[in-house]
């Protein structure tokens, strides 16, 4: 493609650098306020919309006012051995400190309210209660509120109950207290090494503070401007909150990667690979599920940003480094910008005398790089890993893998030593109808494979203008193969008669993301990477832009795959993967890879992509390594997806392409 339209634009941009400049400064100082104050436009459910489970449970919550796909706070006692917990004394008494500690509008149910053995240890001296605290949604306030409500009720069950032991868990506890665990002083020694390792990586790279510090104010121009833009988008659809995560650690690899382009090779990179990742992202924009929807729209706003800031913030800052670093006397190696431009399409640069400075050469003993080896192995182990995405497992980890420690922890603790299964932190409600009989939906319920209990209480709480709440237990958490199978067959045992009746609560979440975003992946995916393709070839070649897309196909599948290996199947042994996580991480992976291919083809140097890659990894290891469970699979997934990019980056060139020359700083790139 030709140079002169980008040519013409950095000459624009010189010619009006204090005005561009100003602009880009009022983008991030006055876009990061604006940016910041409209984080509330954003959905911060986490949850997927449409889907049945999702309209049960907004039934549920505008009837009821809490509960639905919020999981329920749980109350564990354990008396000491001569108590009968079954009598009607202690097991009253223990529902009424229930009662009492979870507050006003408040839903709970134990063994006294129903009779249900369920509810019992097989300790013979435990007992345990489900409570939904009378405030909460599904969102981040709510969740808030939930997590604060665990201590009250925890206070108040010690006060009232002190023969016995009393502990509180459940999702949400488990969640609250990874995050406020804090790392020890070795993460955060390691967290300290990543940064400092973040900036000796771009100090080595580029050789200067403006070097250091002008990839990172691309960084955060985009960030911000794709911020602002995503917000206003919010206000008219649904936008999750997801994007915040994808946002930043995108736009930083993306100006690593366009910061280490010659000027030359710099602005056609960046149209190609921004025309082909906006027009992926805007296919992925309008499928009707609202986590696609998202990052579409977040990525079409990087992209196009990004864009803008390569082709006119970069070239002022490139001025600014050339003014401070001009020789009294010309350089045999710095190109002067006229034969930058001229020489830019050739991927050369010509010193003093027509003569190119000493190339790399293609490596090695003989003038080859001995490259067939390693990149085999790598394709080998990114095929692998692209076969491990497909036994993937979306959903919440499951309940012993959130925190190792806490006083949530000692009551899932408490839970497992009396024989109670995990599945109670997760119970399934059925919204039973004006007219339907309650005890007879939950005599049908119970009969299903795979529930410990279903119980329709009678008290007031869960009963409302006819309708009813009926909660059901599963023995298994809804993430594994069994809890899923469970929750499958109970809406298909109450699918029956004239009309479905609605099952929510919090163990459908994960089945909904499922049928209602993964399923449509087999129709998006293909239809983003066939926009990708036609407008990477329309502006390369078709055998570029086929290579391109497939190489970023393969990046967002491993990356998925690694998350299986090491999260579900490896040590930490979740179970499941949330279900939100590899859709960013695979966006992640497919935009960064995407860009790399095109700096590629348009003659940019090979290191650029590793280098870029490995800032993107220092920096997210750096920000959000921890204890937090979730935080954790998120970090995790973005840096293997920048390590594996970095790999692939340090083993493909363009077939044909010229020897590239060494440069000894990044002012000679300039």
């Amino acid at each position: 493609m030709s140079t002169e339209p980008t040519v013409r634009v950095g000459d624009f941009a010189l010619r009006h650098r204090v005005a561009l400049g100003a602009v880009w400064l009022l983008v991030l100082l006055l876009g990061g306020a604006v940016a910041v104050a409209g984080l509330g436009r954003l959905d911060q459910s986490f949850t997927a919309s449409g889907g049945p489970g999702h309209r049960a449970n907004q039934a549920i919550q505008e009837r009821y006012g809490n509960g639905a796909a919020v999981a329920p706070l749980v109350a564990v006692a354990s008396w000491p051995a001569a108590t009968d917990v079954r009598t009607a004394e202690t097991a009253g008494r223990f529902a009424d400190a229930v009662r009492r500690a979870a507050g006003p509008g408040a839903r709970t149910v134990s063994f006294a309210g129903t009779g249900d053995e369920g509810f019992l240890g097989a300790d013979g001296r435990t007992v345990y209660a489900l409570v939904y605290p009378g405030a909460g949604k599904p969102d981040l306030a709510g969740l808030a509120a939930v997590e604060a409500a665990a201590g009250t009720l925890r206070a108040g069950l010690r006060s009232a109950l002190p023969a016995a032991r009393v502990e509180v868990t459940g999702v949400l506890p488990l969640q609250h207290d990874s995050a406020v665990a804090g790392p020890g002083p070795a993460v955060l020694a390691v967290k300290a090494g990543c940064a400092l390792g973040l900036l000796v990586l771009l100090v080595l790279a580029f050789r200067s503070p403006l070097g250091v510090a002008a990839p990172l104010l691309l960084a955060g121009v985009t960030s911000v401007g794709a911020l602002v833009l995503v917000e206003a988008v919010a206000g008219f659809t649904e936008i999750s909150f997801i994007v915040v995560y994808l946002v930043p650690v995108t736009a930083l690899v993306l100006a690593v990667h366009r910061w280490a382009q010659p000027p030359g090779t710099a602005g056609r990179s960046a149209v190609a690979a921004g025309a082909a990742g906006a027009a992926a992202c805007a296919v992925l924009a309008v499928f009707p599920a609202a986590f696609l929807r998202s990052i579409g729209v977040a990525g079409l706003a990087v992209w196009v940003v990004g864009t803008a800031a390569s082709l006119t913030l970069t070239p002022v800052l490139r001025s600014l480094a050339t003014r401070r670093t001009r020789p009294s006397r010309p350089s045999p190696t710095a190109p002067t910008a006229v034969t930058a431009r001229t020489a830019g399409a050739a991927g050369t640069a010509r010193g003093r005398g027509g003569r190119r400075p000493r190339a790399v050469p293609a490596a090695g003993r003989g003038g080859r790089r001995p490259r067939a080896a390693p990149a085999a192995v790598g394709l080998a182990l990114l095929v692998l890993l692209a076969g491990a995405a497909t036994q993937l497992r979306v959903g919440n980890p499951e309940a012993h893998a959130l925190v190792a420690a806490g006083p949530a922890r000692d009551g899932l603790d408490r839970l497992s030593a009396a024989g109670v299964p995990s599945g109670v932190l997760n119970p399934l409600e059925v919204l039973v109808p004006a007219g339907m009989d309650a005890e007879a939906v939950a005599a049908r319920a119970a009969r299903v494979p795979g529930v410990l209990l279903a119980a329709a209480p009678a008290a007031a709480d869960w009963r409302r203008d006819g309708s009813a709440v009926v909660v059901v237990v599963p023995e298994e958490e809804p993430m594994t193969a069994a809890g899923a199978a469970t929750v499958t067959a109970l809406r298909s045992a109450l699918s029956g008669g004239t009309a479905a009746i609605p099952v929510g609560g919090s163990g459908v979440v994960d089945r909904d993301l499922v049928d209602g975003v993964y399923r449509l992946l087999p129709f998006a995916v293909p239809a983003a990477a066939l926009a990708a393709f036609l407008a990477l070839a329309a502006l390369t070649t078709a055998g570029t832009a086929a290579r391109a897309v497939s190489g970023a196909l393969l990046a967002a599948v491993a990356a998925a795959g690694a998350l299986t290996v090491l999260w579900q199947w490896g040590p930490p042994g979740t179970g499941a993967v949330t279900g939100w996580v590899p859709l960013v991480v695979g966006a992640f992976a497919f935009c960064v890879s995407l860009d790399r291919w095109a700096a590629s083809a348009a003659g940019g140097p090979g290191w650029a992509g590793p280098v870029a890659a490995g800032a993107g990894a220092l920096a997210v290891l750096a920000v959000g390594i921890g204890p937090q469970v979730e935080l954790a699979l998120l970090v995790s997934g973005f840096a293997m997806a920048a390590l594996f990019d970095a790999l692939a980056g340090g083993h493909r060139t363009p077939p044909g392409s010229p020897a590239r020359p060494t440069y000894r700083s990044s002012f000679q790139l300039v």
